[in-house]
């Protein structure tokens, strides 16, 4: 697939770029003349299976955003990797389960861990590249939120809507604190995408479980979510700035 190369000579920092939407994320930007450095947690195996991919167009950078260092080791590697940065795409994110009447210190535990990594992880990062942005004379954050963030989620998923709406407002004050300096700063709120996640879902409770209120009946592809996030990182989107784009068939309202 042969695109525009709209991101020539851009670098971009992409978290989570092992996974589903990551990887395709990583694809896409490289297409479009990018040189992505992919983060990953902890399948160093995909890592370098997608780099082998991209042809070794970019670099890779391990770290563990559940650690309270991790975003900050991550900037320090990434940019002593790449040299300059031009972009960041805060795209890690965890889910996890928890009900209402679990034990206390589990109840607390599992809100601890998701904001650490989908919200504090990201503040933390976004913190290092608005500073190194400004000096730069500018750049962009892209922060993967969800539909979650923006009506609400499931009982038993409480703290994950939680941190993406989190997410969201972050990247509302940064685009309006920040602007001036040239930092561009927007949100992408997908909802079900078909990732190896949604898949292992749909098996366990049918598709009519993630599809039923989407009304175009299909989840998302990566592919889209990966063209989106290499549109908003033009140089000639200026005034996307402080966005949230709801990728989700219209079932943002239930």
């Amino acid at each position: 697939m042969s695109h525009v190369q709209s991101l020539a000579g851009q670098t971009v920092l992409v978290t989570g770029a092992s996974g589903g939407i990551g990887a395709a994320i990583v694809e896409r930007l490289s297409a479009e003349g990018a040189r992505p450095v992919i983060h990953y947690g902890r399948d160093k195996e995909r890592a370098q299976a997608l780099l082998r991919k991209l042809g070794g167009n970019g670099r890779i950078v391990q770290a563990d955003l559940s650690s309270l260092d991790g975003a900050f080791a991550l900037w320090r590697d990434a940019l002593a990797a790449a040299g300059r940065i031009h972009a960041v795409v805060n795209n890690a994110g965890i889910r996890n389960e928890i009900s209402i009447d679990a034990d206390p210190s589990d109840w607390r535990a599992a809100w601890q861990k998701e904001f650490q990594v989908n919200f504090f992880a990201a503040a933390d990062l976004c913190k290092e590249a608005i500073m190194y942005f400004k000096q730069q004379g500018g750049g962009r954050i892209v922060n993967m939120a969800s539909r979650a963030g923006q009506r609400g989620y499931a009982a038993d998923a409480m703290p994950y809507g939680a941190t993406k709406a989190a997410l969201i407002n972050l990247t509302k004050s940064i685009a309006r604190s920040f602007g001036r300096d040239g930092v561009v700063a927007v949100s992408i709120a997908p909802g079900w995408v078909r990732t190896d996640m949604a898949e292992e879902f749909v098996a366990k409770h049918g598709k009519d479980a993630v599809v039923g209120d989407i009304p175009i009946g299909e989840m998302a592809e990566t592919a889209e979510i990966a063209e989106l996030v290499a549109f908003l990182l033009r140089p000639s989107q200026a005034s996307v700035n402080g966005a949230t784009f709801d990728v989700n068939g219209g079932s943002y309202i239930r």
